[in-house]
């Protein structure tokens, strides 16, 4: 299966493309709904429907080869761990990973094959309804509810955080310590909030983690926990847009799908949001 398969020529999902798209069907700690196993695989069917034309141009035409999924079989760490392989790997080859979830825990993975590659620091800009910065979860310390914990505290990377309306104590107090950004759903929602700007010290280098729950349940019920109050579809790109600016982006990932049977309109809402991503980061070079 392909990104955007019966539209893409035989040039345009080579090797050498731009975007380098990883299906991770990831489903190891998932602690209210089911089913981002099932996330890849229905979001890049998915993508099959959509057109090429976004905004003007076509961004496809840079390229989007799709790779092997990457086997979530076995241990948790050892699929992370081949993730972060096949992730350093792409970035060396001067390409962008386009990583499709499965769950948000992936994310460690991504960056730590992104970081690898690059040798410098790399600041994550994360869409999300929840904080992810717990120590642990349910006894998985690569857990989804803490991989950003995981990635600021022990990894040292810079984090800004928009559309969180889910936290605990713990989590405020990881922000506080660590120094992340962040604004939260309720004051970009409710103050009409489309466009941030990054602190001066923020590292040039962007990491997008966009969990589809960020987006408000209206419009996307399909994933683990659809928490209400979220983003808007195009606030929420918006957002991602504002912050690469000045900047450059150089890994993404789409996370916690989890299709409803018989209700393909989510799916393919998170396959045009993964398309939208890809346009973003050629409109932020162009500029």
């Amino acid at each position: 299966m392909n990104f955007l398969n019966s539209e893409l020529t035989l040039t345009e999902r080579a090797p050498d493309a731009r975007f380098h798209v990883v299906p991770m069907p990831l489903e190891k700690t998932v602690s209210y709904g089911s089913g981002t196993a099932d996330g890849p695989a229905a979001l890049i069917a998915a993508s099959d429907q959509l057109e090429r034309l976004w905004r003007g141009f076509e961004p496809c035409a840079a390229g989007i080869c799709t790779t092997p999924p990457i086997d979530c079989s076995g241990p948790l760490e050892y699929a992370l761990d081949s993730l972060a392989a096949r992730v350093e790997g792409i970035v060396l080859a001067g390409k962008t990973p386009v990583t499709l979830g499965g769950e948000h825990s992936l994310t460690w993975g991504a960056v730590t094959g992104v970081r690898r590659a690059l040798k410098r620091p790399v600041g994550i800009v994360q869409i999300d309804a929840h904080a992810d910065l717990r120590r642990a979860y349910q006894d998985f310390r690569h857990s989804h509810a803490s991989v950003m914990q995981l990635l600021v505290e022990e990894e040292g990377a810079r984090l800004a955080q928009y559309g969180v309306r889910a936290l605990c104590t713990e989590e405020a107090e990881c922000r506080a310590r660590n120094n992340v950004v962040f604004i939260d759903a309720e004051e970009l929602v409710g103050g009409g909030i489309s466009e941030i700007s990054l602190p001066e010290d923020f590292p040039e280098d962007i990491y997008v983690s966009f969990d589809v729950d960020g987006l408000d349940a209206s419009i996307m019920p399909a994933t683990g926990t659809p928490v209400p109050g979220g983003l808007g579809y195009y606030q929420a790109l918006s957002l991602v847009r504002s912050a690469l600016r000045g900047r450059r982006c150089v890994g993404l990932d789409v996370v916690e799908l989890a299709p409803i049977e018989g209700w393909e309109v989510w799916d393919f809402t998170a396959a045009q949001l993964t398309y939208a991503l890809m346009g973003i980061v050629l409109e932020n070079e162009r500029a």
